[in-house]
Parts: C-alpha cells; structure tokens; sequence
C-alpha cells in the first residue's frame, strides 16, 4: 500500500470513528516526531504495540481484502500465565461495506465482537477439527449477547448495531459489513497481531507500503523501523 492511501484511510476513518461519538486517546494523533519524543516515558504504547494498524494482508487490494484497526489497551502473555495483572485488550475497528476480513483462528485470544454501529455485520464461522484445521461439517456453537446461537458449518451470522458474539480460541471466522460501513469494537484477552492468527489461506497480517510521501501517523507495524 501506498503511504498517501494509508494517511488517507486514516483521515477518513477517524471522521467515521467520531461520528459515532467514540473518541480516540491522545496518542492516537502524535507525529512520527512525537512518537520518538515519547519512547522512554510511553514504553507501553511500543511494547504493548497500541495504536493504528491498517492491513491489506500483503494483497495489495485493500478495498476487497482488508481492514482498519486500532489497539486501545493491551495487556502481556505474561500476566496471563500469572492469572493476575492487565489479561483483556481493546480494539476499535472498521470493515468498510462488501469488504473482506480473511477467514483466520486464534490459538490463544478469546474475543467479543461487537457492531458498535452501520449496516450488518456478517460473520462466516466454522469449529476447528483436532488438528486446528477447519471442520466442514461440525455445527457452531456460539454465544450471541449471553444467548446460544447454533449455524450449520460455514453458516452467516448477522449482527445488527448494538450486537455482538463471544469467539472462543480455534472458531475459525471471516468477517465483512452488509449494507453499510460497519464500526467494530472488539474487547478480548491478551492480543498477539504477530504470532496468534492462523489463517486459512497463505497471506500476511500486515501491509507492505510504498513510502510515496511521509506518514502522518505511524502504524503498529512502523514502531520498529522509525522508532526503535
């Protein structure tokens, strides 16, 4: 991707965001600059890799294949093995309407998604078969809002605004928004973008960008290069 479009979809997506009235945190609009400045005394923000993410899983089609996310709170793996300290992370995201979230699984994460707001927004669900791929023909099982919902293998389920379902670890699922662009909060245990999504198909996680002008605000997946 071509670093105009990204500071592109990142103007856009911080209108949409607000006009929902969710409000970023103020990390959210430091410079490159200032994310340097910010190094020692905001180390969590780095570590805990909060911030914007913009993906086209490497295939450079983004408005087919893609998706808008940002790290609010993370917590570490660490704590969790303790079973005490920060074990829940938040995101805020956005499937643009008709646009693909690539059918993957979590080892680790459980997670609620929730349409916070727009058109549907569908997900495409299997179960995992004992070797963690997926099973075509296992029933899911999962929990809408508290209340068991039951779909056929590969079966669509539809979330209006103001709904959300529980994914427990290996529920394999693809995701878009039907009708409208579709604001997403998603609230889970510990989040690894780097070693705990398991796709289906041979794809990335991140995208690999063209630096055609200077980035207004970094991507998670900078923090290594421009910061160190």
């Amino acid at each position: 991707m071509k670093r105009s479009i990204i500071n592109d979809i990142i103007r856009d997506a911080d209108a949409f965001i607000r006009s929902f009235g969710y409000i970023m945190p103020p990390f959210a609009y430091w410079s490159p600059e200032e994310m340097k400045a910010h190094k020692a005394d905001s180390s969590a923000i780095f570590s805990s890799r909060l911030g914007w993410d913009i993906t086209d899983y490497g295939q450079e089609k983004f408005d087919e294949l893609g998706l808008f996310l940002f790290t609010v709170r993370n917590g570490r793996y660490e704590d969790m093995k303790l079973g005490m300290g920060m074990l829940y992370a938040e995101k805020i995201m956005i499937s643009r309407k008709d646009q693909l979230s690539p059918m993957h699984r979590h080892n680790i994460k459980a997670e609620d998604i929730i349409n916070r707001g727009g058109g549907k927004l569908v997900l495409e669900l299997f179960m995992h078969d004992r070797d963690g791929g997926i099973d075509p023909k296992a029933e899911v099982s999962v929990p809408v809002d508290g209340t068991i919902h039951r779909l056929p293998a590969g079966g669509l389920l539809k979330l209006d605004p103001g709904q959300s379902v529980t994914l427990l670890p290996g529920v394999w699922h693809a995701f878009w928004a039907e009708g409208k662009d579709v604001l997403i909060g998603e609230v889970s245990t510990v989040n690894d973008d780097l070693t705990d999504n398991v796709f289906r198909e041979p794809i990335g996680r991140f995208s690999n960008i063209e630096e055609d002008v200077a980035p207004v605000h970094l991507l998670v997946s900078d923090y290594e290069k421009w910061v160190g």
